[in-house]
């Protein structure tokens, strides 16, 4: 059997990752854009994690001609008005790092005694023109007194999803794609590709 060919369009490693250990590798041949010779990338001007996504997935499929994946994902915290959310990245550059920013998160959660949080992830796949479609996986959870494991990465020390005694940044790569927004996002996504091919 021929292996399909998959764009990831991300240069996130942690995020590639997941997706590539979610899909199947005996159908799936893997790129992304940092083993490509051109690594152009679009303005994210969307306002929402799926306007966002599709327009690197429909950027991704027009530049390279593949079937194109991209994630857009986001952490929302109720204590800030839902903020960061699609600027999730924004904020932690802004706030000088990951360490403050889980500083400044965490005293908004103590000050306005609402810890709770969810954590977003929409998957869109261009995969022919005119044919795009996402899917969006969603985690309830709250935020941590303190940063908690050295696992994953992003806001992961400080989110605990629900039914869970541990953070993302606790749990171990199986237990987190087992208990993710990205892996309900993903499972959608397999069973899509599984519909076409």
């Amino acid at each position: 059997m021929n292996r399909k060919t998959l764009l990831i369009f991300s240069s996130n490693k942690n995020k590639i990752n997941e997706i590539k250990k979610f899909l199947p590798k005996k159908k799936y041949y893997f790129k992304n854009i940092k083993s490509l010779k051109e690594s152009a990338a679009p303005k994210e001007t969307g306002k929402s994690f799926a306007e966002n996504a599709k327009i690197k997935s429909k950027f991704g499929y027009k530049i390279y001609g593949i079937p194109c994946i991209a994630d857009d994902s986001g952490i929302s915290i109720r204590a800030l008005s839902g903020k960061p959310g699609i600027y999730s990245n924004r904020f932690q550059k802004e706030n000088g790092g990951y360490k403050k920013s889980f500083k400044k998160i965490i005293l908004a959660t103590k000050k306005k005694n609402n810890n709770f949080a969810y954590f977003t992830c929409v998957i869109s796949l261009t995969y022919d023109k005119n044919k795009t479609v996402t899917f969006t996986g969603k985690k309830n959870g709250v935020i941590t007194d303190l940063p908690l494991g050295k696992r994953g990465f992003g806001y992961d020390p400080i989110f605990k999803p629900e039914k869970s005694k541990k953070t993302y940044g606790q749990m171990i790569k199986k237990e987190k794609m087992k208990n993710s927004h990205r892996s309900i996002a993903l499972k959608k996504l397999n069973t899509f590709l599984k519909r076409i091919n």
